[in-house]
């Protein structure tokens, strides 16, 4: 096999487990705080940063962990916060905060939910682009309980994490790929979990579609470049 090649062997499969999740400087505090769980300084929680930087992969990864269940905005309206912790120890609320600014009573449903939280021993993770004390709500007392959550940031992948993150999604999906090939994608995209996610899967599905082997020249073509 040539040396310059990256032997990507595994199968496919959705990235949400904890032994995907890649840890860096970026989001070591974060994932401290997860394996810390139940030993919160508190009920709640909340991770922060910009999008695509890992929150709701680490927010599944707690899941997994806890048996929490991911709140929409549409359950916490209709869904009474003694039956969304029933049967779940945790909740999850990924990305509410430009819903809860322009919601008097779905701020009013999530100052239920926290108080009974806090009441019958359960958790709340939040994740946001902003810390929740940041989070613009006009209800006094629910602005009081957000800006109480230990909140800890997560910044976009560096450049490290940022091609370890393309490898194992290469690798996910049975793809072998050059270092002249990564190293091209590094310094090119954005550096988001998303911008990795979304350029390997189009490169898989052209790939597959005309038969071509992922090379530069090839991304090129695809990206219109």
């Amino acid at each position: 096999m040539d040396s310059s090649q990256l032997p990507l062997d595994l199968g496919h499969r959705p990235a949400l487990g904890r032994e995907d999740f890649l840890i860096a400087p970026c989001n070591e505090v974060a994932v401290a705080w997860v394996d810390q769980w139940p030993e919160w300084p508190g009920h709640a929680l909340a991770f922060y940063g910009p999008s695509g930087c890992g929150k709701t992969h680490l927010a599944h990864v707690w899941r997994t962990e806890s048996a929490a269940v991911f709140v929409s905005v549409e359950d916490l309206l209709r869904v009474e916060p003694t039956e969304l912790l029933k049967k779940q120890g945790g909740c999850i609320l990924d990305d509410i905060q430009d819903d809860l600014t322009r919601d008097m009573e779905l701020q009013r449903k999530l100052f239920h939910l926290y108080n009974y939280a806090r009441e019958e021993a359960g958790y709340l993770l939040f994740t946001g682009q902003e810390a929740p004390a940041r989070w613009n709500v006009s209800l006094p007392d629910l602005a009081s309980r957000l800006s109480a959550i230990p909140s800890f940031e997560m910044g976009a992948p560096d450049e490290f994490l940022f091609e370890a993150l393309l490898v194992k999604l290469f690798y996910d999906r049975q793809l072998t790929i050059s270092k002249e090939v990564l190293r091209f994608l590094v310094l090119r995209l954005d550096r988001s979990f998303q911008a990795a996610r979304d350029i390997v899967s189009v490169l898989d599905q052209q790939s597959l579609a005309s038969q071509r082997e992922i090379t530069i020249p090839f991304i090129k073509s695809v990206l219109g470049a």
